[in-house]
């Protein structure tokens, strides 16, 4: 026996490094993206609340208007915190690519809201017309839904990793015969 064989701690050890290498980055976005999507979240659902309950706005435009609003923090601290390490493009593509996104969000969170409301709503509305099951299908249902197809677009259109190689083009290889 020489000695170098690895013992059960270390390939875990290594196991647990080589997963943090290769996700480690993936990890950290998703973490900082959680704590900027969670705040606009709150901000979202005590706006939300207060337009529907307090000031007795119909509850589809309640929803519109608090999401753009927490979209507009959740623009600032996405750019500026969790893909500030990512390329810059134009900020007006940016704003515009992160707000059509979130207008998808937006919707699938709307459509939740809708479905329960005035759909389930229409045949029980003593359970699905309350302040609860708004909440429910448009915090819980609707903002999960909205919040990973998010997380997914903004990475991949909005906030877009540097130096992403361009695909060769195919005129040489003509002209060299292969």
């Amino acid at each position: 026996m020489t000695g170098d064989q690895p013992g059960a701690p270390q390939t875990r050890r290594g196991l647990i490094g080589a997963l943090l290498d290769r996700f480690g980055h993936l990890i950290r976005e998703l973490s900082k993206f959680a704590t900027v999507g969670g705040f606009a979240f709150l901000v979202d659902f005590a706006l939300f609340n207060y337009l529907a309950s307090v000031q007795h706005t119909p509850p589809v435009v309640a929803k519109t208007v608090s999401t753009v609003v927490a979209a507009t923090l959740a623009f600032l601290g996405n750019r500026f915190w969790t893909w500030r390490h990512r390329q810059r493009s134009h900020p007006a593509r940016e704003y515009a690519l992160f707000f059509f996104f979130n207008g998808v969000g937006l919707g699938i969170a709307v459509g939740c809201l809708a479905v329960s409301h005035y759909g389930l709503g229409a045949i029980w509305p003593h359970v699905f017309q309350t302040a609860l099951a708004d909440n429910v299908a448009s915090f819980i249902v609707g903002t999960g839904l909205g919040t990973l197809f998010r997380f997914w677009s903004y990475r991949r259109f909005v906030f877009v990793e540097p130096g992403t190689p361009p695909v060769p083009g195919t005129s040489h290889d003509r002209e060299s015969g292969a």
